[in-house]
């Protein structure tokens, strides 16, 4: 009977790596969120963009499970932020209220969507389509 292999441990091992990671991710996206959203405390795109690549670099490690949704979630939300900042830019170099209403509400919805994104992966849930 020594030859049976316990295949549990091994996904419960998975999964709990990839909730690591997915939590990592998204507290590099918060520190990103709320400082997009309070004035004067950017902590860098440097962040984002590590957390990017860490989205995109294990999102296959997550095929087939509940978090594959997450990794999507993320690396989605970032690319749309990512356009309509650069869509609302013009904004800033000919009207700076409308561009600073704009880039705070793309703000808020970023953060929304992380904090959304963390709720959900805290109960262990998959993020929708």
């Amino acid at each position: 009977m020594s030859d049976i292999i316990d295949v549990e441990p091994v996904d419960k091992e998975r999964a709990q790596s990839l909730k690591t990671i997915g939590w990592v991710s998204y507290i590099l996206h918060l520190i990103v969120a709320v400082g997009a959203v309070l004035p004067a405390t950017q902590p860098g795109v440097a962040l984002l963009i590590v957390a990017l690549v860490i989205d995109l670099v294990k999102k296959s490690d997550a095929e087939g499970t509940w978090q594959a949704s997450h990794f999507s979630w993320r690396i989605r939300t970032v690319i749309w932020a990512a356009v309509l900042y650069l869509v609302t830019l013009p904004l800033w170099l000919l009207f700076f209220v409308p561009g600073w209403i704009a880039w705070g509400l793309i703000s808020i919805w970023f953060l929304y969507r992380i904090v959304k994104g963390m709720v959900r992966m805290n109960a262990s849930q998959p993020m929708p389509d």
